[in-house]
């Protein structure tokens, strides 16, 4: 699945695709002197041609060649919108890439098209990945999916609209933010005091990150799912009691997507919200004064938050195993990822990148992040029914602050066993 939060951040606008000339077409290809070619399909994370994820690529392809000659990288950068088709289209037609980078991984295990994670990068370079982000990248207990970038996810809160409104600290529990929303609604007409986006662009997302608060979860630790929990339907039902119906939040959170969320948020309408880092930008854009803090939780601030990663792996087809795993663990060196990382002001995966962006005074933006990120929770990204699963939920999840959520609720469960059994 391709990652929606990653995608907001990459604005999908870059051109369908891009070829360099580095390498012949075929990913299977060896020439005469022994010379192997792996084909390399990534995701475009830039918005503009000056900025597109084509350079970076490009230029650690060249440094790579010039030190592995009998390895050459051919490198295609499809925007987000088209990467998943084109993606399709190869393994349909027999021609998947050696390598490939975007938003999921689970549906390529399904079809057993994936070398283990072990069989393709170093111990070393798998040591150095942060733990929940690697284990959030198993199938059953194997890795397969290589985390490349991350995103976590914090409370987001206006500084000077809280001023107004006598507020002098972030929210730290449930009450609070329902305390806050009271008095910013009596003292700041017109503002949005909370935006709850639980529209279908990621309703999935907003609902996880306040079941979290109330120790719930979308499945339990064996995996199952778990969506109409009594933890699960109480939530919704504080949701309704204390921000829906007393107009604290919009008047139709199912309608609202996050887009629409991040933008009133950026133009000061709305007071609160839950968003990840590619609304910083934003926010200063609008010339919004923020405040940053942990994701309020039912009895206090959590200390864990959801965090979502965009994978690479690799595909057994071509083979040139032992290739693979010397391209991606030069690509995966503190190098390659800090440069990556700090280009796009995204998140990091690896321990010496992170430690690098930690200490090194200039990403104070992303601090909050940087601290949330050991502890982050993932969706069930390993379950190969979690596309179906997380389909549903955008459509129907928002409907439960309006009507019974533990019908609400159960229907999806239901839903989930079913896509659960399809895939076994």
């Amino acid at each position: 699945m391709k990652n929606r939060a990653l995608t907001l951040l990459s604005a999908c606008t870059v051109g369908a695709l891009a070829l360099t000339a580095c390498g012949s077409s075929g990913g299977d290809s060896a020439s005469a002197d022994g010379t192997v070619t792996l084909k390399l399909v990534a995701a475009d994370y830039g918005d503009k041609a000056s900025n597109s994820s084509k350079a970076y690529w490009d230029d650690v392809a060249q440094r790579f060649q010039a030190a592995n000659p009998k390895i050459r990288i051919d490198v295609q950068v499809v925007n987000w919108n088209d990467i998943d088709k084109q993606v399709k289209t190869m393994i349909q037609s027999g021609n998947e890439p050696d390598i490939l980078q975007t938003g999921g991984y689970a549906d390529k295990v399904t079809d057993d098209l994936l070398y283990k994670a072990d069989d393709v990068i170093s111990m070393a370079t798998k040591a150095n990945l942060i733990s929940t982000f690697a284990s959030a990248g198993e199938v059953n207990g194997v890795q397969y999916g290589i985390p490349f970038v991350s995103s976590a996810r914090a409370f987001f809160y206006n500084k000077a609209l809280f001023t107004q409104a006598g507020i002098t600290e972030a929210p730290k529990s449930w009450d609070d933010v329902k305390k806050d929303a009271e008095l910013i609604k009596a003292k700041v007409p017109g503002v949005t005091p909370y935006a709850l986006p639980l529209g279908p662009e990621e309703a999935q997302g907003e609902s996880a990150m306040w079941e979290f608060g109330n120790g719930g979860a979308i499945t339990d630790d064996s995996g199952n799912y778990t969506l109409n929990s009594a933890a699960n339907v109480d939530t919704f039902k504080w949701l309704r009691t204390n921000l829906v119906d007393p107009g604290l939040t919009y008047a139709n959170p199912a309608t609202t997507d996050r887009k629409t969320a991040f933008a009133d948020f950026a133009a000061g309408k709305a007071a609160m919200l839950n968003g990840h880092p590619s609304l910083i930008q934003m926010a200063a854009d609008g010339k919004v004064d923020y405040g940053v803090a942990p994701i309020p939780g039912k009895g206090g601030a959590l200390k864990s938050t959801l965090g979502v990663a965009d994978w690479t792996m690799a595909f057994k087809k071509n083979g040139h195993k032992e290739q693979i795993k010397q391209f991606l663990d030069f690509a995966y060196s503190k190098e390659n990822t800090l440069k990556f990382d700090e280009l796009y002001n995204l998140m990091p995966v690896t321990q010496d990148t992170l430690t690098e962006m930690t200490a090194s005074g200039k990403h104070k933006d992303l601090e909050p992040f940087f601290a949330l990120l050991p502890q982050a929770k993932f969706y069930p990204l390993g379950k190969t029914s979690w596309d179906t699963v997380s389909a549903e939920m955008k459509k129907t999840i928002g409907t439960a602050v309006k009507e019974d959520p533990a019908k609400v609720l159960g229907d999806l469960q239901k839903k989930a066993e079913a896509a659960a059994a399809d895939t076994k």
